[in-house]
């Protein structure tokens, strides 16, 4: 039975992006990227690629320790610092923002359209 030696390896946002563009814009293969970076496997580059390709440079970030959702998991079992809190807010205060500005441009297309008709 083989032994996996394997070890997690976590390759910084520039080893990411070099990769990326030396495959996208330099044309060189994954294989080839790969050995010159020194790492575990090419598909690792091909991983990046689409990430870059789907997300752009926020895709090759690091994800992991940060959360999506307000309300993820478990409820809090201490309260928010001032400082957390205040962040919160002004998130949430963004996000009513792009919701007004989304709901205004809606209600013009639709009388525009009304007048249109």
């Amino acid at each position: 039975m083989k032994k996996n030696n394997r070890k997690n390896t976590n390759y910084s946002f520039d080893i990411k992006l070099k990769a990326v563009k030396m495959y996208l814009i330099e044309g060189i293969g994954s294989p080839t990227i790969a050995k010159e970076l020194g790492l575990s496997s090419n598909k690792r580059v091909l991983l990046w690629v689409k990430r870059y390709n789907e997300f752009g440079e926020d895709g090759l970030k690091e994800r992991r320790g940060t959360t999506r959702w307000l309300q993820k998991g478990r409820p809090r079992k201490r309260e928010l610092s001032l400082k957390e809190e205040n962040q919160r807010l002004k998130a949430e205060v963004e996000f009513l923002k792009k919701l007004l500005i989304l709901e205004r441009e809606w209600l013009a297309n639709l009388i525009y359209l009304e007048l249109c008709t």
